[in-house]
């Protein structure tokens, strides 16, 4: 499992579509939105989408970080052509937010909604272990966090008396410090907010502000992170054409971007991001907790800075996909040498459904192609995996070192799945 963040645009266009299904009165979100990217002709993009031209406009870079409003990075009541003026002046500035430095390539565009200040409105959800949190205050807007003691917190349990709760069953109705000709609004939205966003596989959910306007709901800024894994889940919605873009500032190199093409054509999830390339620890594990823990682990042994890279396979990839991941962290790790040599971690906790022997034929396929390149890299490969065929895994990969005349050592579940880790420490120094 990886937790993301989507673009607003993503969320917004999600919520047009599908919101109404959890309303019990509809909530009519506004479904015109455009997304500007490196390859949008700005003057042919009036022609897929007319509205442009019929109404004020508000423009903003949808690029993953927040404070558009404070950092002077928002366009507001413009017409089409003042938009796209903007876009373009926008396109040639270097901007740093938070500390980080980068173009900005990518923007949204939607209808203009004016409204005064004090109908600014903060709605958020937040999933922990054992329950969601709802956030909402009437002082929403650029200073919300200035006024965060006016927010109410509304906890929801995953299961009560041993089940769980199902989240179509959840009303705000009565809950939220609202009154008058709003109430039933914004009521009815919250309502369907939260069981859209506990149907659709997200894991944090932001609106600041959202507004009302001619008797609806309409959101003015978003923020989201939703699990990619739960694609498969939601064909009919999101699992095919919604999109998790890099962090600002951050452009994927072309060993990150053939990792990203793969995951793209599987259900499985494979992952990678490049730390180091002169690291000489790789992890290539399976499953995104074990990954994390993996990279703690080395972190906690003041080995962050030998990590060449972070990643995952995980969701039972076939054997061709499980080689061909293998293949791109082979290549990255063995393209300049170490005299001290370097280490290849394949870990991973105990599998529920993937077949260990299965995902084990890519990588061996993979280190045997690689085989040579390994030797010349004096790389020592330390495993550790348990689950379905775990026991044929190592025994392939246990003879796969004799074979090859690599130096592999296999371990099972009877050793603790991160006590690899010391031991290439120790074979590196």
């Amino acid at each position: 499992m990886a937790i993301r963040g989507i673009r607003e645009y993503d969320g917004k266009k999600l919520m047009a579509q599908v919101l109404d299904r959890f309303a019990t009165e509809p909530v009519g979100i506004n479904p015109h939105y455009a997304l500007v990217t490196p390859d949008t002709d700005l003057d042919k993009l009036p022609e897929s989408e007319p509205w442009l031209k019929t109404t004020k406009l508000v423009v903003k870079p949808d690029m993953l970080f927040g404070k558009r409003g404070k950092n002077n990075l928002l366009k507001l009541n413009a017409t089409w052509d003042e938009a796209a003026a903007w876009i373009r002046a926008k396109r040639e500035e270097t901007v740093t937010i938070s500390g980080v430095a980068g173009p900005l390539t990518e923007f949204l565009v939607e209808p203009f909604t004016p409204h005064p200040e004090d109908k600014e409105y903060y709605v958020a959800m937040r999933s922990f272990r054992d329950e969601d949190v709802v956030y909402f205050s009437l002082k929403g807007g650029i200073y919300v966090e200035e006024n965060w003691d006016q927010v109410k917190e509304i906890h929801l349990p995953v299961m009560v008396d041993g089940k769980l709760v199902d989240s179509k069953t959840v009303s705000f109705t009565g809950q939220l410090p609202v009154e008058g000709a709003e109430k039933a609004l914004i009521e009815n939205f919250v309502t369907a907010l939260y069981r859209f966003y506990a149907d659709q596989g997200f894991a944090y959910l932001e609106i600041n502000p959202f507004t009302l306007a001619d008797g609806r709901v309409v959101p003015l800024d978003l923020v989201a992170k939703m699990d990619d894994t739960a694609s498969f889940e939601h064909l009919d919605t999101w699992g095919t054409t919604l999109t998790f873009p890099a962090g600002f500032g951050r452009t994927l190199n072309a060993d990150e971007k053939k990792v990203k093409d793969l995951d793209a054509k599987t259900g499985a999830s494979l992952k990678l991001t490049v730390l180091n390339p002169d690291g000489r620890i790789w992890p290539m594990v399976a499953g995104g907790g074990a990954s994390v823990i993996f990279a703690d682990t080395v972190a906690d042994l003041g080995y962050m800075h030998e990590l060449g890279m972070y990643g995952e396979y995980s969701g039972d990839p076939n054997e061709e996909f499980t080689y061909q991941y293998a293949c791109v962290i082979l290549d990255l790790m063995t393209r300049k040498h170490d005299p001290k040599g370097k280490a290849l971690l394949i870990g991973g906790g105990i599998a529920n459904f993937t077949d260990v022997a299965a995902t084990f034929k890519g990588i061996i396929r993979a280190l045997t192609q690689y085989a040579d390149k390994l030797r010349e890299g004096k790389v020592r490969i330390y495993v550790r995996r348990g689950g379905p065929n775990y026991k044929v895994g190592l025994e392939n990969m246990r003879a796969l070192g004799g074979k090859l005349e690599l130096p592999i050592e296999v371990y099972g579940p009877e050793t603790h799945m991160t006590n690899i880790v010391p031991m290439a420490i120790a074979a590196l120094q």
